[in-house]
């Protein structure tokens, strides 16, 4: 749940998340089958939100820290799970040197917007032979949404969007990973459309992940223009009474050697 040091902080709802978005830890379970945690190793939680996952890990007997740059993401953390290791950072610039034995990322890697900065902080972080273990939105990842919200702030303001997220191909995150020292072992990219929650399971979507771009339009006209947004991908998302986002999802496992 993380963004770059060199965009606004995203401020998150942590009460919303955890109440309408479980659905991020859910499919993030398989991911924590593919780390496969073993009792003894040291893993880092890159982007931990507010620590199921991270928790999951620990469960396995793993020494285990979760990092995320969100003060709100950090608190509700800590007040889940206690007994787990939660700190405050940005992933960026993060300052670990051969500690871990692997890092796990779920959901968090397309809100770093330099993704050759956290590659490097990645590796820096590991020890020969550890690995990274990550899944986040790729190339294409929800498009119907992004230019639907693009083309009312467009209609609101006069002027586009300026994204706030990375979602990159294959080829693209690969050369990342390779220029920062890393081998690439495995990538998948694929589409996973993903089911909302409630009747208002879109609008909900769209406050908690992309509401920053709506607050730069007038306070009287916001409401509205996120109506709009959400009436555009209606006939596209809205099947059989329930919402869907059109996710595309990057999958990798990365050592670095």
């Amino acid at each position: 749940m993380e963004v770059s040091s060199t965009q606004p902080k995203q401020r998150w709802d942590a009460e919303l998340y955890e109440a309408r978005h479980g659905f991020v830890w859910h499919f993030g379970e398989s991911l924590v089958e593919l780390l496969d945690p073993k009792p003894g190793e040291r893993i880092l939680d890159l982007g931990c939100g507010p620590g199921h996952l991270t928790y999951r890990i620990a469960e396995h007997g793993a020494s285990v820290v979760g990092l995320d740059a969100s003060p709100e993401m950090i608190g509700q953390a800590r007040q889940n799970f206690p007994t787990v290791h939660f700190v405050l950072q940005d992933a960026a610039s993060m300052a670990f040197d051969d500690e871990f034995d692997a890092v796990f990322s779920n959901a968090t890697l397309h809100w770093i917007l330099d993704a050759t900065a956290v590659a490097k902080a990645m590796f820096s972080a590991l020890r020969k032979g550890g690995r990274v273990v990550a899944e986040f939105g790729g190339r294409g990842n929800v498009r119907t949404v992004e230019t639907a919200i693009n083309a009312v702030i467009e209609k609101y303001s006069g002027s586009p969007a300026v994204s706030r997220r990375f979602y990159p191909s294959v080829g693209q995150y690969a050369a990342i990973l390779e220029g920062a020292g890393f081998e690439l072992r495995f990538a998948h990219l694929f589409d996973r459309p993903t089911p909302l929650e409630g009747e208002h399971g879109m609008e909900n979507w769209i406050r908690q992940f992309s509401g920053f771009y709506f607050e730069a339009l007038p306070a009287d006209v916001r409401q509205q223009a996120l109506n709009e947004a959400v009436e555009r991908v209606r006939p596209t998302l809205f099947r059989d009474g329930e919402w869907f986002a059109d996710y595309r999802r990057l999958r990798i496992i990365a050592v670095k050697i």
